[in-house]
């Protein structure tokens, strides 16, 4: 069954005129794996949506839109905390051994703060 993020793939496809063939080379797959992608078989690559800004010269918003899109299929989420400030981390790993605990209101209130 086609995702949501697969649908948004092959209307930015179409958009561009290009064939599923094209666009797996423009992200340096198979077309199985694309196809597979589109069809929620296989998640998301994280680096397709940087990829995707750059061939396909996307703006901050459609951006944001196809990451959203792609976090809808993760079943598990990989969060590269080597970067960051110990007190980052700490909040970053609070939210994780807490978030399933949260009420709707926290969430909503989480959500505001967050900018959503």
């Amino acid at each position: 069954m086609l995702t949501n993020f697969g649908k948004e793939l092959r209307k930015l496809r179409i958009d561009h005129d290009e064939l599923l063939k094209d666009m797996a080379s423009n992200l340096g797959v198979t077309v199985a794996y694309l196809s597979a992608v589109e069809n929620g078989k296989r998640e998301v690559p994280d680096t397709w949506i940087d990829v995707l800004g750059e061939k396909y010269q996307l703006s901050s918003d459609e951006l944001a839109i196809l990451q959203s899109l792609a976090y809808e299929g993760k079943s598990s989420l990989k969060i590269d905390l080597s970067k960051i400030e110990s007190e980052e981390r700490e909040l970053a790993l609070a939210f994780a051994r807490s978030f399933k605990s949260l009420s709707d209101e926290e969430m909503k209130e989480i959500r505001k703060i967050l900018g959503r």
